[in-house]
């Protein structure tokens, strides 16, 4: 079973200078796949999917403009769900579940830098820190909440987002299903009475304490 956790993150300077460059660059790509499939469509082309626009970008675009050449200084991985993110919007549209896709302002608009496990030695976890591939260690600012690879859990992928200059982090762990519990006993009816105190569906019974002679002293005295 795969849950995510989101918690909020402490980088260094150098740290929120990656991230920043990374959100900027996956808002850059991901308006640069709108507007190449505008262009397309007022000149009269068909729609290409983010697979053909990654390699329009990587072997015609990048080449032919070496002034974005920035976009390689990021990780790639991010770039590439940029991408796919932008593809899948224009998808929901043209199945009708939304409206046209919207460029991403720097302001107002939703970037999240992706990141994946691509071998044992990424996307670690402990109980104050987090391992992002292209990061490196990045303290935790809520202790305990993300499960430890210690534990025997790992990350599968996750998401770095900014919200009102504070960083979070999303991790997708895969966390085994909890066994159901199994009841030891098959388990005993209780009848409550008036004359008896229960009656239990194996037959024994236990007497109300009300009707005890002692009792009934006692409460005379009183």
């Amino acid at each position: 079973m795969y849950r995510s956790f989101k918690v909020e993150i402490d980088p260094t300077p150098e740290q929120i200078t990656k991230i920043n460059k990374t959100l900027g660059v996956c808002r850059f790509v991901y308006n640069l796949f709108i507007a190449h499939n505008k262009e397309r469509y007022k000149n009269g082309e068909s729609f290409v999917n983010g697979n053909t626009f990654a390699v329009w970008l990587n072997n015609e675009f990048l080449p032919n403009n070496p002034e974005y050449s920035w976009i390689k200084e990021v990780s790639s991985k991010a770039v590439k769900r940029s991408i796919d993110d932008a593809d899948a919007a224009f998808k929901h549209f043209f199945k009708g579940r939304c409206g046209y896709p919207q460029f991403k302002k720097k302001s107002r608009s939703d970037v999240k830098m992706y990141f994946y496990r691509g071998n044992s030695i990424d996307c670690k976890c402990q109980r104050h820190r987090i391992k992002i591939p292209t990061i490196g260690w990045i303290r935790l600012k809520e202790k305990g909440y993300i499960p430890t690879t210690d534990s025997g859990l790992y990350i599968l992928s996750g998401r770095i987002s900014k919200r009102a200059g504070r960083y979070f982090v999303s991790a997708m762990v895969d966390v085994p299903d909890k066994e159901p519990a199994v009841a030891e006993t098959e388990g005993i009816g209780v009848h409550l009475g008036v004359k008896e105190l229960a009656v239990l569906s194996s037959g024994e019974s236990y007497e109300n304490i009300n009707k005890i002679a002692k009792i009934k002293k006692l409460e005379e005295r009183l």
